[in-house]
């Protein structure tokens, strides 16, 4: 072998010991970031509304937007944070200053998972600290943003709050007459029989149909078991108020839904009488992010390739595509 090729074979090399490396440092650099960025990753500012008394404080909450866990922290800034949320709840259960909470909802509802697990942190809360908690429901708190509600002390209500709604849903589309006019053909290759159940490009089977909407009932039964023990109503008129309608905030005071019809000033001027709690600071939870957060995803971003918008389209494209049982309006 000659001397060029030598030279060669050993340039080959060398550039492979250090791609590997590259490859090994950035790998590592990568999961340092990753764990500062998630240092504290449930660090929350608290916005003072009003001062007063810092032994005994009332926390407020704010649930807005759609209740679902779809990570698209990437591309977005503002908007519902799943894990976050609960994440506050945690936070104002622990934290031994905090006498009483408000939770200020102005959602559509969302996900049946997602919303059961605000619920059942919300009542793990009172079970755990005793500590009330009131709801002022903005302009929409409806399906699973009166899922959320129900085991709230007292709901408060604008007069014109839409909620309601109760109930389950799970829709797709079925685009199979169109791709067959178009001369699109679909090859499925599954496991069983039902694989695809919901499958866009076929008509659903009624044996499908009926497994399907079993589901959807044991989920609203959950639902109207949820307002049973929240608001201590009978089955049989929750069922029957519970169709499906939306409500008014008046209309659903009517009905028992809501406790009083006012705004948040009168949710918090109630919970400061009732509890004794006028001098209390009062203080409202924001994502907040601390310095090595901060740090961490800095650093982070110096090694992620930047989304594109194709990037982000695709993204809200997978997600949306998928069909899912919604407690939404």
């Amino acid at each position: 072998m000659n001397t060029k090729r030598w030279l060669a074979l050993v340039a080959a090399i060398v550039l492979l010991f250090v791609s590997i490396g590259f490859r090994f440092t950035m790998s590592i650099a990568s999961g340092l970031f990753d764990t500062i960025a998630e240092f504290d990753e449930h660090y929350y500012e608290e916005e003072i509304l009003e001062d007063g008394d810092w032994d005994e404080r009332i926390a407020v909450l704010d649930l807005e937007g759609i209740i679902q866990d779809i990570d698209l922290s990437v591309f977005l800034t503002e908007g519902y944070h799943h894990e976050q949320f609960l994440g506050m709840i945690e936070q104002a259960g622990e934290d031994s200053s905090i006498a009483a909470i408000i939770l200020k909802i102005n959602s559509p509802g969302g996900a049946v998972g997602e919303t059961a697990q605000i619920h059942r942190k919300l009542v793990e809360l009172q079970e755990t600290y005793d500590k009330p908690i009131y709801v002022s429901m903005g302009a929409t708190a409806a399906s699973g943003g009166y899922y959320v509600a129900a085991p709230a002390d007292k709901i408060f209500a604008e007069p014109a709050t839409i909620t309601g709604s109760i109930g389950v849903i799970m829709e797709s589309i079925n685009y199979s007459e169109l791709a067959e006019n178009y001369g699109v053909h679909f090859n499925t290759i599954k496991s069983g029989k039902h694989k695809d159940i919901m499958s866009p490009n076929r008509e659903m089977t009624s044996e499908e149909r009926d497994i399907l909407q079993s589901m959807i009932d044991e989920m609203y039964d959950d639902f109207v078991q949820v307002i049973v023990d929240g608001r201590q109503m009978d089955e049989e008129e929750v069922r029957k108020i519970g169709d499906g309608r939306v409500y008014t905030g008046r209309q659903a005071q009517e009905v028992g839904l809501v406790d009083e019809v006012g705004n948040f000033e009168d949710a918090l001027l109630a919970m400061q009488e009732d509890f004794h709690l006028q001098d209390a600071q009062v203080v409202q939870y924001e994502i907040g992010t601390n310095f090595l957060s901060s740090l961490g995803m800095n650093l982070k971003g110096l090694f992620k390739r930047t989304p594109t918008e194709l990037d982000q389209v695709m993204s809200l494209l997978r997600e949306s595509d998928k069909p899912r049982a919604m407690y939404i309006y």
